[in-house]
Formats: structure tokens, sequence, C-alpha cells
């Protein structure tokens, strides 16, 4: 028999769903996920896509990577207090590839002694065990202001492969000869002496010192320079020019702003003989004619055994003028690599050596997806349907009789902001000029860089690489470089070639689209 339901149990059986009911909201509600605020994904952040940047905070000065087992290490100047904060230190990052890197952390802390924070040196790995502490030890000469103000030479050496650094003494190896400016040693070994070789920015003058055991130092010399302000950075190194001539290059890095050269990488070719570099010509030539790629260093490829043929080179691209001068930071980081290159030595017409650059191979393996464009006829401007943040634009472009051609890179879809990229047949120079939209430069001293180029020519042959905050532009084989950092918005993607006063045929317009490293690692690197 059915029982009758009462007023009472009716009240009572509404009470209790009523109760359930509130109670499953509450745990719900207690098992909602925590609102996060969400990191900015790789398309809508401006870290670059396939140049090595800080992992946060700040990064300057490269230090020449070596090479030990199996990998490139990398150390470079870290501030990880910027920008509230002062004191550099030695991070280190490691690759296979020169393309991705596994960040490995701080391997030389910041006022760990009383020496002052380590700036910019130089190491080496000890493989005959010259310094004592082990065969294959990896030791760093490095310079720090130390307590008496003075900018003096101390010795730091690893016994884990590169890991972790040990200060050797709280003495420097290298004392403060009296000069105010002292510092960025550069080591190299020397097979003709078998001796270490080590350089000294000492103002205008790069000094030349030798060691046998990376401690006790002797003055053999120096090369003078003059009209290109103090130089920083110095580097030696040996070179098998392409008609099989053996020179040797001196580089460092210096402001030619005040003769109208650039602020970037001179080099001399001339001969070294153990006691001092004797140059060609006193006259130096530029490794970029860019405003930022500074502090440039250049290494050997570990993996080759010609050491002499070419060999690589990076920098950090800013400007002191305006290094702090980026958006970066409000996504946490200021700090950006050029794309390491491969040098060259060439010969040139006039019997001189000059030195070319030319972007790393191994970027081949970043392309997802090409573009490719047989023959384009320019007469005023034609936009283009590839668009892009993160690729390499390569392209043969030849004219009978017109003042100016080029490429509108980053290019706004209103046509009012872009990086113009171009050849002044008329003004015989190449320029990239990014007045036209956002850069760092806020005083208008930087807005157009410009290189020589044979008017007489009528052809030309450009690389371009172009990144969320860069752009990198190779003429002919790569005797002239421009690198430019750039912040146009990113949607600014579009690709417009131009000519004027004539018409220009643009040929073999290829366009490799990069995959960002941040999405596409190496089974065992990671990207900061």
């Amino acid at each position: 028999m059915k029982k009758k339901l009462t007023k009472k149990s009716l009240l009572w059986t509404l009470i209790v769903l009523s109760s359930l009911f509130l109670l499953t909201l509450g745990v719900l509600w207690i098992n909602q996920p925590e609102e996060q605020e969400e990191e900015p994904s790789i398309d809508k952040t401006h870290r670059a896509d396939y140049h090595f940047t800080a992992p946060d905070h700040w990064k300057n000065d490269p230090q020449k990577p070596i090479y030990l087992d199996g990998k490139y290490h990398y150390y470079y100047l870290y501030n990880g207090d910027y920008p509230s904060g002062n004191g550099t230190e030695w991070r280190h990052a490691v690759s296979k590839d020169l393309i991705h890197w596994k960040d490995e952390g701080v391997a030389i802390p910041k006022y760990t002694n009383e020496n002052g924070d380590p700036w910019s040196g130089s190491v080496v790995v000890d493989k005959n065990n010259t310094a004592g502490f082990g065969e294959d030890a990896v030791v760093a000469i490095v310079t720090q202001p130390s307590a008496n103000g003075k900018q003096e030479q101390y010795l730091w050496y690893s016994t884990d492969k590169g890991q972790t650094f040990n200060s050797y003494s709280d003495e420097p190896v290298m004392a403060n000869p009296g000069a105010e400016d002292f510092r960025d040693p550069k080591i190299i070994w020397d097979k003709n002496t078998e001796k270490w070789v080590l350089l000294m920015a000492e103002g205008t003058k790069i000094g030349f010192y030798e060691s046998e055991n990376l401690k006790d130092w002797n003055y053999t010399g120096g090369f003078q320079t003059e009209d290109i302000g103090l130089v920083e950075c110095p580097d030696l190194y040996m070179m098998r020019a392409d008609d099989g001539t053996l020179k040797w290059v001196l580089g460092a890095s210096a402001n030619g702003k005040s003769i109208g050269k650039p602020n970037t990488y001179a080099y001399w070719t001339g001969e070294y003989n153990g006691q001092e570099f004797i140059a060609d010509n006193e006259n130096p030539k530029w490794l970029d004619y860019g405003f930022d790629w500074y502090g440039g260093v250049t290494f050997a490829d570990g993996t080759s055994e010609d050491k002499l043929s070419y060999r690589y080179a990076l920098a950090w691209m800013n400007n002191w003028d305006y290094a702090n001068n980026t958006p970066t930071m409000n996504e946490g980081f200021n700090g950006l690599d050029s794309i390491v290159r491969k040098i060259e030595l060439k010969k040139s017409e006039d019997n001189t050596y000059h030195l070319t650059s030319q972007p790393n191979e191994n970027l081949d393996k970043l392309t997802k997806s090409k573009d490719f464009y047989e023959k384009i006829e320019v007469d005023g401007a034609k936009t283009l349907k590839s668009k892009g943040t993160a690729y390499q634009i390569e392209a043969d472009v030849s004219w009978s009789e017109l003042e100016n051609l080029g490429l509108r890179l980053r290019e706004s879809d209103d046509l009012t902001r872009n990086v113009n990229v171009g050849i002044s047949a008329k003004g015989s120079y190449s320029y990239v000029n990014r007045g036209s939209t956002d850069q760092p430069d806020d005083s208008g001293d930087y807005v157009e860089s410009q290189a020589p180029f044979d008017g007489i020519k009528k052809n030309v042959h450009l690389k371009i690489l172009v990144d969320k905050t860069s752009i990198e532009v190779f003429i002919d084989d790569g005797k002239v470089a421009h690198s430019q950092r750039i912040f146009p918005p990113l949607e600014d993607e579009g690709i417009t070639l131009f000519s004027e006063g004539g018409q220009a045929v643009f040929e073999n317009v290829a366009i490799k689209h990069f995959q960002s490293i941040h999405k596409q690692n190496e089974p065992d690197q990671q990207t900061p």
C-alpha cells in the first residue's frame, strides 16, 4: 500500500534536498582552480623567435664560446637584479648547433669576493694542464674592479667541465699598471711560441702579454688605435684567405661615430710576430655597419679539423647610447644576441683582405614553410602576399637606371610603418632605415645606417634575417652587414618591394619562414 506524504515529511524532504544542493555547490566552488595570470604566448611576446635572448632581467657582453665534450659552452654577462640593482656575473648556456641553447645558470657569481663583480674576460680549455688545475680544466681570466677601484685581472678555474668556477686568488694575476682602462682580457694559444697570448683593452691601445701557465704574464708590445674611441673586447686569430694566404686578424669593439664610421667591430689584417701586431693598414675595416653589433667575439668551429678557413662570430645586439630603451622590459628581460655568423677572409680587387659574414647554415633546420617568386618587375612598389615576423628573405636584384631600390619589411597594413632596406644607386651606398617604425633610439642619431656600395654596379644580392625585434642584412658576399634593433608592433608583418626613378627586377626571391626555437627544440636542448 502506498504511504501518503504528509506536509511535515514534505517539508523535511525539501530541507534535505536543499542542503544537498548547497553542499554540492560549495564543493564545486572549493575545487575551482585559482585564476592565474597567463604568460604571453610565443606569438604575442617580443621575445625573439630564433635569436638568443636573456632568460630574464639583463644580458650584455658575450664571452668567446669554447667547445668541450661535444657542446659549445657560452658565457655572458648577466645581471639578475636589473633594473633595480648593479653588478654582472657570468651566466652559462650550452648548444650543439649554435641555434638551440640550454640555460645552465650562473657559473661565476657576482660579489663572492672583495674584488668586485666579474666583467668581461676570456675562457679557455687548458688541455695540457699548464696552469696546474688538471688536464682539460676550464680557466677564465676576468676583469674585476677591485676594492681599490682599479680594473685588474683575476683567475677563475673550473674542474667540472665549466659548470662552476672557483676563485684562484684574491690577488690579481695581472695587476693594474696605472691605467684608467685595463680590461676585457682575451686569451689564445700561440702554436708558434707554445705560449698563451693575452690581449688587453687599455684605453685606445691594445696590449699584448704572454704566459706559460696562465698565471704569470709578461708585457710584449702594444697596438695603438686612432680616432675610434676607447677599444673594448679585443680579438686575435689567424685565418686562411680564399687565395691561400695566411693572415692574422686583430679586432676590437670601437666607436667610429666621430669620423663617420660604425660603432661596432673594427678589425685589421696583418702579422703577429709573437710580440706585437703589425697591421697592413692603420685604418680599420668594419665587420658590421649597423648600430647594434657590439662586444663581438669570434671562435673556431669545434667540429671541424680545419680551424683556419672560417670562424664563427656573434655580438650583443644593443648600443650603450640607448641600452635600456626596450619594450621587452615589460616582459621582464632586456638582452639579445645577433645570430651566430660564419666569417671568412677574402682577397679584394685592390689586393687587400676583408672579412665576410653569412648567417649560420643551421638556421635552415628551423624552416617551417617556404615562399618563392621567380621574377618580379617593380617600378614603384609591389606588396607580396607573403607575411611574417621571423624569416630569411633572399633576392637577386638588377637594374639599368634608377635612384633607389629595396624592401620594406615589418610593414603595417596601412603602409605607414616599416623597416626600409635598400641600395641608393644614386648615392652609392647600402642602408637600413628604421625611422618609420618603433625602435630604441629617441635621439634621432641612429635612424639610418649606411655602407659604401659600388655605384657602377647594376646588381646586388640581398640576404636578410628578420625576427621579432631585430633585422640583420648581408650584402652580396657578406662583405657588408647591417644589424639593427627594431620594435614594430607584432601585427606589422608586410613585405613590399620598391624602386624609385626606374625599374628594378627582383629574381629568385626566396623566403624561409622560421619556426620559433621556443616551440622546436633539439632533444636535449631548451632555450631560455
